[in-house]
């Protein structure tokens, strides 16, 4: 089967230029013609994933090289379409137009045949080298997006195993971990209302709360599985967990993002602090606490009230939600309370559908 020729539009108003340019190309080309630009953009339109270059007069009637350029600007054509001006215009003030609408070679009529046939050669292999390095990097940006995404899931499946270590060691299910991570999720969805966080911010955030309690793997299952309350001293003790978790994020000198080493740790150490200031470790106040620990905390305060633990039943969600907003389990900020108000019903359905 004989392979098809790729094209080059000639675009000029006189007619014995068209025959010229197109006796130098017929042997490697299917040369096609317009006689004005309304005529070459119908031809463009109609085989522009066929043409190789574009030869363009900027002197016609009807329209003009330069109302050709623009409209070729407007659509993209001529990020995909080489194309050169052959014409006796001479002011250089419209030469340095027709450059900045994105010509990529200029020759003057009358014109040297041998020249042109090189030029527009040139120009043909430089574009099509330019789109084959242009696709081959789309490919690659596309191959590392698919890495990112495996490694992604593969650090989640880590995180999420060791989470769920944590919750099955203190005898909780670790559902709690895919909860807390899905209710962090939407409540940071709603607060973007108040606070700026882009949706990638939202689902590192999100991966990140899950270890909020890992440092409950230090504190000794005497307290950790008490199934009564627990004594001053022995909640004291339980209070270092997020210290502990701290220090066991340290110990792992993770650099490669540090954006996810801070929402890690600092959910880690103030996911326990509250809006008045009489939360723990650090006794932290207002917006002083990253709202990324803020909304980890209002997630785990109300997965803890509506989920079974060794010390207490659960709650159902209508009494969760009446407890939070009312103040019974410490003081939250009011823009993260009203965030929650507004999205009640969607985190009960979350639960449902995990439970």
């Amino acid at each position: 089967m004989e392979k098809l020729k790729k094209k080059i539009l000639v675009v000029d108003d006189i007619e014995m230029n068209r025959i010229v340019l197109n006796d130098l190309f017929v042997d490697q080309f299917d040369v096609l013609e317009a006689e004005n630009g309304l005529v070459a953009l119908e031809k463009v339109t109609k085989y522009r994933s066929e043409l190789s270059i574009i030869l363009l007069d900027l002197v016609m009637p009807i329209m003009d090289g330069f109302q050709v350029l623009r409209k070729l600007n407007d659509d993209g054509t001529i990020k995909n379409i080489p194309i050169v001006l052959i014409t006796s215009e001479d002011d250089e003030e419209n030469i340095l137009t027709a450059y900045g609408l994105g010509v990529s070679d200029f020759i003057r009529k009358p014109f040297n045949p041998d020249i042109v046939l090189r030029r527009v050669y040139n120009t043909i292999d430089l574009y099509s080298y330019k789109n084959y390095l242009e696709q081959k990097l789309i490919e690659q940006r596309e191959e590392l997006e698919k890495q990112n995404e495996r490694i992604k899931q593969f650090n989640l499946f880590i995180m999420d195993a060791l989470s769920t270590t944590v919750e099955f060691r203190s005898l909780e299910s670790g559902e709690h971990i895919k909860r807390v991570r899905l209710l962090v999720k939407y409540i940071l969805i709603q607060m973007t209302e108040y606070y700026p966080l882009s949706s990638d911010e939202i689902e590192s955030i999100s991966s990140a709360s899950v270890l909020h309690d890992i440092g409950k793997i230090a504190i000794p299952d005497a307290i950790l599985l008490k199934p009564g309350p627990l004594t001053k001293e022995e909640f004291e003790i339980m209070k270092t967990h997020t210290l502990r978790g701290c220090e066991i994020l340290e110990s792992l000198n993770y650099v490669q993002d540090k954006d996810y080493y801070k929402y890690c740790y600092e959910i880690c150490r103030y996911h326990h602090e509250r809006w008045d200031g009489r939360g723990y470790p650090d006794k932290l106040a207002g917006d002083a606490i990253p709202v990324w620990a803020q909304a980890a905390s209002l997630a785990d305060v109300y997965d803890a009230l509506t989920s079974k633990r060794v010390y207490k039943g659960a709650y159902t969600h209508d009494e969760a939600v009446r407890m939070i907003l009312a103040g019974e389990c410490g003081q939250f900020n009011p823009k993260l309370l009203d965030s929650f108000q507004k999205i009640k019903d969607k985190l009960k359905d979350i639960i449902q559908s995990l439970s």
